[in-house]
């Protein structure tokens, strides 16, 4: 009998170092709170209706901006997430691999990769950031010292669209605490509200993790 328990504790043991071992050797943005501090985080945020996205245009949130020479945040974000990751002089990657948390898949071309804004940037738009500057605005669209930029499958990405969490999850269910717990980090570091399904979703997916 022990010794079983001890055979199913390995197993179980080597299916963990399975399961996170290839994620593990790529590097990823910095980490959001751990979840006492987000429960803290998401009481603190204000609900309210969601606003229309009368106005809004993605050009108003200038994106991919440089960052140093000729590298752009998009560029710097796939080479910081990706592994052993090569770049033409012009700073585009021409060769690596990129591990994509949202579907546990992994891509040797970065034109399958998109680099998501974890909070949309018409999300963003509709939960306050239609009052923000340009300037504001911008910061928002190239935040990589917060858990705001991803990169990840392409069409995982696309369908995710600009959805909140009450409507759509990334299909890889491991990485769905992480997920909500950026969610709420970025909201609440950018002062957005959350709608009533927004916050239902959020208090419901955190209480699982």
């Amino acid at each position: 009998m022990r010794r079983t328990v001890i055979v199913a504790a390995l197993g179980s043991a080597a299916l963990t170092s399975t399961l996170v071992a290839a994620p593990a050797a790529y590097a990823a943005p910095p980490p959001p709170p751990g979840k006492a501090v987000t429960a803290k985080h998401l009481a603190s945020l204000r609900v309210a209706k969601e606003g229309s996205l009368t106005g809004y245009s993605r050009s108003k949130f200038p994106h991919w901006s440089t960052v140093k020479g000729a590298c752009n945040t998009r560029e710097t974000v796939l080479k910081r997430d990706g592994r052993n990751v090569r770049v033409n002089s012009k700073c585009a990657a021409v060769s690596g691999t990129w591990y994509s948390p949202y579907d546990g898949r992994t891509w040797r071309k970065a034109s399958d990769i998109d680099i998501d804004h974890m909070v949309a940037l018409a999300e963003a738009w509709r939960s306050g950031a239609r009052s923000w500057t340009t300037r504001q605005r911008t910061a928002f669209a190239n935040d990589r010292a917060s858990s705001q930029l991803w990169s990840v499958t392409d069409n995982v990405n696309q369908a995710k669209g600009d959805k909140d969490p009450a409507k759509w999850v990334p299909p890889r269910a491991a990485f769905r605490c992480t997920y909500v717990r950026s969610w709420i980090d970025v909201k609440w570091r950018y002062k957005l509200t959350v709608d009533s399904a927004e916050k239902k979703a959020l208090t419901r997916l955190l209480r699982s993790c």
